[in-house]
């Protein structure tokens, strides 16, 4: 076992035009006077860090790591969530996707993908410059709008749908692998990988690529109603991150987990801060550890009530106080008799 590393903190949804949000340094300081460790970057975010310039210099990837380590943090992974997503995208969505792309490929899907594919390459290469192991994204969606089967999904669609899906991504993983870094695809609704069963079906068609891996958030599983706390016990040898997000889930005679196209306030499931929620993390935490998952606890603060800056200061106190340092020795060693054959054998009647 290991004594998971944190508090970590996804600076994704702190990053903002106001200080001390508005640059890596200063946002680092602050999340450090806080009680984090440890930082997971978004690679979109230009006030953070620029993805193709951290692949193509290593001088460049050692100043980001300069400037986290000299607030005394540490970088945890990098994020490509938004261009994961590009990587597959069903026409049924292109319109709203395009958002997350540079205006130069936006209302060309084919140039988008392309743009989507080099950046996790970008990120790969950037990740190995800056010594890390695990990197987070998503998966993209070619199927998601067939997810309830009205009308009937014609036979071969899935199929179809995740041999493409593992088309795009083998490429990428392959890149993954020659720089020693894991993919770890966040499994989300809105993802083709959105469940266990669905990761499984990606797994085969990538032949169960080693570096094909998992970033667990729990928070996505009961807002599906998915046995979150089995799912460690199926998954633990894949999962290489951890998203420390609470959520709850009141289903009520009007509503359950599709919502009502309700905001995320009314809905049945909804994402809270660290405590706030339904979240089981003491056996999250005991789960892992016990597993031997090496890597970090990172909050990810989403909040339809409270305020990100209290989530955070919040957060960072709530994952130091889940991790579990690791026993070195047994709790019955006082009582060891040794290793004696002959008391054994007497023992055994032998």
């Amino acid at each position: 076992m290991q004594t998971i590393k944190g508090p970590a903190i996804f600076l994704a949804q702190f990053m903002d035009d106001k200080p001390p949000f508005n640059d890596l340094k200063s946002i680092c300081t602050w999340a450090k006077s806080l009680g984090f460790v440890g930082v997971q970057i978004p690679t979109w975010d230009s006030r953070c860090i620029d993805l193709q310039k951290a692949a193509e210099s290593k001088t460049y990837a050692d100043e980001i790591k300069g400037i986290v380590n000299e607030c005394g943090l540490e970088i945890t992974e990098l994020s490509t969530h938004l261009q994961g997503q590009l990587v597959a995208v069903n026409p049924a969505y292109d319109a709203l996707f395009d958002g997350f792309a540079p205006d130069a490929v936006k209302n060309n899907p084919k140039a988008r993908q392309a743009w989507a594919v080099q950046q996790l390459l970008y990120a790969a290469k950037a990740s190995q410059n800056l010594g890390l192991n695990a990197h987070a994204t998503f998966s993209g969606a070619l199927l998601w709008h067939t997810v309830y089967p009205w009308p009937q999904r014609s036979a071969g669609l899935v199929e179809t749908g995740f041999t493409e899906l593992a088309n795009r991504w083998l490429p990428i993983l392959n890149k993954f692998d020659e720089c020693g870094v894991d993919v770890c695809y966040e499994i989300h609704p809105g993802e083709d990988l959105h469940d266990g069963v669905s990761y499984e079906m990606f797994l085969e068609k990538v032949n169960n690529h080693k570096r094909a891996c998992l970033l667990y958030d729990p928070s996505h599983f009961i807002l599906q109603q998915l046995d979150y706390k089995q799912y460690i016990d199926f998954y633990h040898e894949r999962i290489k991150m951890f998203h420390v997000k609470d959520a709850e889930f009141n289903a009520t005679g009007k509503q359950g987990v599709y919502g009502g196209f309700q905001n995320w306030i009314d809905r049945a499931g909804r994402f809270r801060s660290l405590g706030d929620g339904q979240i089981d993390f003491k056996t999250n935490f005991s789960k892992l550890t016990q597993y031997g998952y090496t890597g970090w606890a990172v909050m990810e603060w989403e909040c339809c009530i409270k305020h990100p800056e209290d989530g955070a200061k919040e957060g960072a106190v709530f994952i130091k106080d889940h991790i579990i340092r690791v026993t070195e020795k047994a709790f019955d060693d006082f009582a060891d008799t040794g290793n004696n054959n002959d008391l054994n054998k007497i023992i055994l009647g032998l």
